[in-house]
């Protein structure tokens, strides 16, 4: 584990409050001026080292880019994967003091395995944008109304959440609810779409196999076993099934549909986000490394660190690049490019040093060559921004005042975003 000197008390509670779980690096690198000279692999450069002028060629050189990513770090996603059924669907029931409408439902694949979903949407008859994002305790943490149902599902124990010998409490409801700001997004027009990770990968090596995992078996034969997708890759799939149901749901608008994720699910939202092209719009909170942070800083996490701490994650190729990280053949900047020209919004914490916020900058500054290829006004500055100043237009980024974690604060400039770009 880290050492306790690494950080202040009060941003290891926020850390552990979090469910984060810091990987075996006793000397994670908090020092710039310890970070090695890199070289970043070119974006506008294809495999036959022509250069990308036009957005025809950038879709050929996103194929590319999406092939490495696939191959190197997430895994590929495997061929011919049923599509979700909606096979249990509740009443609405008006919360918020009748201002909204709760809906529970289920994605059901094959009868082989089955996701519980809760939405939250505006209680009028209008098409609004909808936030699909994965929750790390059950869709009862969201929310401590008691009609929510109790997930039964494995889960990481965690005392301060109520989960105890791996499986939810009733002293879990609510446990997470300031992360699922419901009355703000409603308040702006908006629904949120949710479902627990667990549903689709309980997030533990020994048990990752009990979600849609089986759904793949006999479906990648021919995807080299280090190639073949982990957890990630399983919660982006997920992710993405939702988007489909969401459009065959009253309310929704598919077409403006926003995937959003927080640390190892912010990583899981890039990875869908780039995948599935129908979302309008990605979100990345305090991603860091495998998500948003520029793997070749070797700053905080790094990819030796994650994958031996979370060999689950990722494909087994990526854990070869552990302390080589600059033979890898991509890195985050590219994979933040595969998002244009769609609105892409990438957030850090001005505390979360071991997600290395300004890694996070960096990458997303990097990448918006590509939206300016595209004629597209992306985050048009070269400096990182001051704390709580967000800035960007079809690329926004902001870093917050405090710790791991995604707040209100985080929700607000996202909301921002949407009406700024989706309206």
């Amino acid at each position: 584990m880290l050492s306790r000197r690494t950080f202040a008390t009060s941003t290891l509670a926020a850390l552990f409050a979090s469910s984060r779980i810091h990987a075996q690096e006793p000397e994670a690198n908090y020092d710039e001026a310890r970070v090695p000279a890199y070289t970043l692999p070119p974006i506008l450069v294809g495999a036959d080292r022509a250069a990308v002028r036009t957005k025809v060629a950038w879709r050929s050189r996103r194929a590319e880019l999406l092939d490495l990513f696939g191959a190197h770090m997430y895994g590929r996603t495997p061929p011919g994967l049923p599509t979700a059924t909606i096979s249990e669907v509740d009443a609405p029931v008006a919360v918020l003091d009748g201002r909204a409408w709760r809906q529970q439902w289920r994605l059901e694949w094959e009868g082989r395995a089955s996701v519980d979903v809760l939405v939250y949407r505006p209680r009028h008859d209008r098409q609004v944008p909808v936030f699909i994002g994965l929750n790390y305790f059950g869709n009862h943490a969201v929310d401590p109304d008691p009609a929510i149902r109790l997930s039964t599902r494995w889960m990481r124990t965690s005392e301060a959440n109520g989960i105890v010998n791996h499986r939810a409490t009733e002293a879990s409801r609510g446990t997470v609810a300031r992360r699922w700001p419901i009355d703000l997004v409603i308040a702006r027009d908006c629904a949120v779409m949710t479902a627990y990770y667990g549903d689709l990968a309980p997030d533990d090596p020994a048990v990752v196999r009990q979600g849609i995992a089986p759904l793949a078996d006999g479906r990648q034969d021919r995807i080299p076993e280090a190639e073949r997708w982990g957890a990630i890759g399983m919660w982006a799939w997920g992710l993405s099934q939702m988007r489909h149901a969401a459009g065959r749901m009253p309310g929704l608008d598919a077409g403006r549909s926003i995937v959003i994720g927080h640390s190892r699910l912010g990583k899981a939202a890039l990875w869908a986000g780039v995948q599935d092209e129908g979302f309008a719009m990605v979100v990345s909170n305090d991603s860091g490394c495998g998500g948003a942070a520029l793997s070749r800083r070797i700053y905080g996490e790094t990819i030796g660190g994650i994958t031996s701490s979370f060999p689950h994650w990722f494909c087994r190729t990526l854990s070869t690049y552990g302390g080589r990280e600059s033979a890898m053949p991509v890195d985050q900047h590219q994979l933040l490019a595969l998002v244009a020209p769609r609105v892409l919004h990438v957030a850090s914490a001005i505390d979360d040093r071991w997600a290395d916020p300004r890694g996070e900058f960096l990458a997303t500054q990097a990448a918006d060559e590509v939206w300016r290829l595209h004629g597209v006004n992306g985050l048009g500055v070269t400096e990182m921004p001051r704390v709580d100043k967000p800035v960007g237009a079809h690329v926004r980024y902001h870093i917050r005042t405090g710790g791991h974690d995604i707040t209100r604060y985080d929700w607000e400039q996202y909301l921002e975003t949407v009406t700024r770009e989706l309206r």
